[in-house]
């Protein structure tokens, strides 16, 4: 009864999440809120949503399903994905859902099923997102598409993306340049590339991008996200609970760079204290389980702050990307930055290493610093 109950449960979410994602897709794809914008969208741009959402969710589906299966291989109690739905009501910087995650039953105690439970998910969702990038590489649409979703460029024929660039309070996404993703762009790609600005606009492509955005973000080598289980796997608990801690300080360092300048304290005002004394709050929290000690903790917050103004007083365009303060607080105050440890520490077979290290070179492929760049023009 209570598998069945379960199981319900689990249908429910995918059937919510596929609504959530498609309403989401025919947004980014009309530039418009499915329900309260200026142009209501109706059945026809819905059913244009689907072209994001089922590749979308096909790749997390196959990500899930690869830990699934390795999972029940090593014979591990497993459950099916349950999947998170998402939607705020219009152009909001969301996708449609938070992901999916499976849930373990049991405790893991070998450090060889970690590592194959952790890197079977990636690589399965890098093959499919490889699939989906190069469909939509090479049946990009005419420049027709563009001028269909936006008849005010027509008139500009090729040169529209000027029009782009120069129209004021003009708003748009640019996805940033992950090196796989320029390589499509630059030697996959078959017919006319949209502008930087419209990549939102294009489903599938968009899709496939998302796909390598969250591939490099399981892969991050940090606690208990699939790169961290991969890390694990490859140097040992003892190395690893050194290094996962260096590459989070590094990682919530880049984060908050540039979030604020040290001229802004010459004239302050109530405004920037109160924010500044929320971001202190916002790192504390960050690290408040590296470790045991409260008052290291707070060492590390106030220091990791301090180096950041310091960086930006001698440089005041350097800039992190703030997108990532929120996943370093998921990180830091609920996944956790360190492993758990195994009773059986096996070492991994060299085709395992091999596959580690690979796991690795594919979240430094999929990884871009600024992945999603806001552009308006003046």
């Amino acid at each position: 009864m209570k598998q069945n109950r379960t199981l319900l449960i689990q249908i429910t979410l995918f059937i919510v999440t596929l609504i959530t994602t498609t309403i989401t897709g025919a947004e980014w794809i009309f530039g418009n809120s499915f329900f309260f914008g200026s142009n209501p969208m109706g059945w026809d741009e819905l059913k244009e949503g689907l072209n994001y959402s089922i590749p979308f969710l096909g790749v997390l589906t196959i990500h899930e399903f690869g830990h699934y299966y390795v999972a029940r291989k090593h014979k591990t109690e497993v459950t099916l994905p349950f999947y998170i739905p998402l939607w705020l009501g219009g152009l909001s910087s969301t996708f449609g859902t938070l992901g999916a995650f499976i849930r373990i039953k049991e405790r893991i105690q070998s450090r060889v099923k970690y590592f194959d439970i952790g890197i079977a998910g990636p690589l399965a969702g890098f093959v499919a997102a490889l699939v989906v990038l190069w469909y939509g590489f090479t049946h990009l649409p005419s420049l027709d598409y563009v001028f269909n979703l936006f008849p005010q460029l027509n008139q500009y024929g090729m040169e529209y993306g000027k029009f782009l660039e120069t129209t004021p309070d003009y708003i748009s996404i640019k996805l940033g340049d992950s090196l796989l993703f320029r390589f499509f762009q630059d030697y996959i790609a078959v017919g006319d590339l949209p502008h930087p600005y419209l990549y939102t606009n294009y489903p599938i492509i968009f899709a496939g991008y998302l796909s390598l955005f969250f591939t490099a973000l399981n892969l991050f080598p940090i606690g208990q996200l699939d790169g961290g289980h991969i890390l694990y796997g490859l140097i040992g608990d003892r190395a690893f609970n050194i290094v996962s801690p260096i590459l989070f300080t590094a990682f919530v360092f880049y984060a908050g760079l540039g979030l604020f300048k040290v001229d802004e304290f010459f004239m302050p005002n109530t405004d920037i204290i109160w924010k500044f004394a929320l971001y202190i709050g916002f790192t504390y929290l960050c690290f408040s389980r590296i470790s045991e000690n409260l008052i290291t903790n707070l060492l590390i917050t106030l220091s990791v702050i301090a180096i950041q103004l310091i960086i930006t007083y001698f440089y005041p365009t350097v800039e992190g990307y703030s997108g990532f303060l929120a996943f370093g607080l998921m990180i830091g105050r609920f996944l956790g930055i360190y492993h758990p440890p195994t009773h059986d520490k096996k070492p991994l077979t060299l085709e395992r290493q091999i596959l580690g290290w690979l796991a690795l070179l594919i979240f430094i492929l999929c990884f871009t610093p600024k992945p999603f760049i806001i552009i308006q023009n003046a």
